[in-house]
């Protein structure tokens, strides 16, 4: 399958979305966008992207919409709800998005799906933190 990527930015990362990415980012409007492309890696034992592998994607995308939204302030998952809708396949293009419901002084309320080209694969919701300091709460 080819996918055009023209627009999108590859981000590196350590840590656990190191491993799993690159990770792809985009700027439509005023609404962001994180892709993954599927590979081997993703797959669990039924040949099918891993529920872990998706929600890596919602949480790394909706906290990076968090911390976007409170002034670049790190921001800590509290919660995350994952509804799996449908599969994501090797060599799926997932797309992540997501927007800000709710923002009190330090908690952000985020919805949030994921799509391929086939339609949506799973929705979220999310409780953010944002925390002063290396993610100590100071």
């Amino acid at each position: 399958m080819n996918i055009d990527l023209s627009g999108w930015r590859q981000h590196k990362h350590s840590g656990l979305m190191g491993t799993l990415g690159p990770l792809l980012s985009r700027q439509i409007g005023d609404r962001w966008q994180y892709g993954l492309m599927t590979r081997d890696a993703h797959l669990n034992a039924a040949k099918l992207v891993h529920g872990g592998a998706i929600t890596t994607l919602m949480d790394q995308a909706l906290s990076a919409l968090a911390w976007q939204h409170a002034g670049h302030t790190p921001c800590v998952t509290l919660q995350l709800n994952i509804n799996f809708i449908d599969a994501a396949r090797l060599g799926d293009f997932m797309v992540a998005s997501g927007r800000v419901v709710r923002a009190t002084r330090s908690l952000l309320f985020l919805d949030g799906e994921i799509c391929v080209a086939d339609g949506t694969i799973a929705t979220a919701q999310g409780i953010f933190k944002s925390v002063r300091g290396p993610a100590s709460g100071e």
